[in-house]
């Protein structure tokens, strides 16, 4: 148990010393930790933490009643001191191996937040840089958009020309249509005087062939 204990020891205090130092196989424990932290992996840790804690609080109860009977008994016994001895080191080994648990969880957080952060200010400073370059090659878009602004203009002063040319050519159309209506108009008043006159011209035909017809009854008798 207590060798157990100083191998946990020294393997968390290595993962300190490499959590403190920049080095390609910090990014790999680093890497190693986040694959931990999924999945059931914070589970099992905080249950073997839990365990951990138990057994230790179990060492100093221990201690606790190892030191009452002394208090009772008034000697000491060397067997009782062995154990003490025994639980105050593996209460100490766990409590310290906890403890460095607890340092190296932290400086992992810390280590990721600082990267998350360094990563947002990094695609913060992307766009800048983007914005900057376009400057540069942007003129050259800015030289098309304008020709064809140009060439745009150009066919709408030219269409509006051929609009007002048809426009001039539908009120042409519009007078002469009203003229060659008035004009039918006043053929087709004319039409009727000459039937109406005509159509008097008879009756007057008519009525002198029945005088003549009359007057030369007249004279046969």
């Amino acid at each position: 148990m207590i060798q157990l204990l100083f191998t946990l020891i020294f393997a968390e205090m290595a993962l300190i010393i490499i959590f403190v130092f920049k080095t390609p196989l910090r990014k790999l424990v680093i890497m190693s930790l986040d694959r931990v932290k999924r999945g059931r992996g914070p589970i099992i840790v905080k249950t073997a933490a839990a365990t951990l804690f138990v057994v230790m609080m179990s060492s100093v109860y221990s201690m606790v009643k190892i030191q009452k009977r002394w208090i009772e008994d008034g000697n000491v016994n060397p067997t009782d001191q062995v154990l003490m001895a025994k639980h105050l080191l593996e209460a100490s080994l766990m409590g310290f191996s906890l403890f460095l648990a607890l340092m190296v969880d932290r400086l992992h957080h810390y280590i990721r937040e600082l990267r998350i952060r360094r990563k947002s200010m990094e695609t913060l400073k992307k766009p800048n840089r983007g914005f900057e370059d376009g400057k540069t090659g942007g003129s050259e878009e800015i030289k098309a958009l304008e020709e064809e602004m140009t060439t745009l203009r150009a066919k709408v002063n030219q269409l509006d020309s051929e609009l007002d040319a048809k426009t001039k050519e539908a009120n042409d159309a519009e007078a002469n249509a009203v003229a060659l209506k008035k004009q039918s108009e006043g053929f087709l008043l004319e039409y009727d005087r000459l039937l109406e006159e005509n159509e008097n011209l008879r009756n007057q035909l008519q009525s002198v062939d029945r005088r003549l017809l009359h007057s030369g009854s007249k004279k046969g008798m």
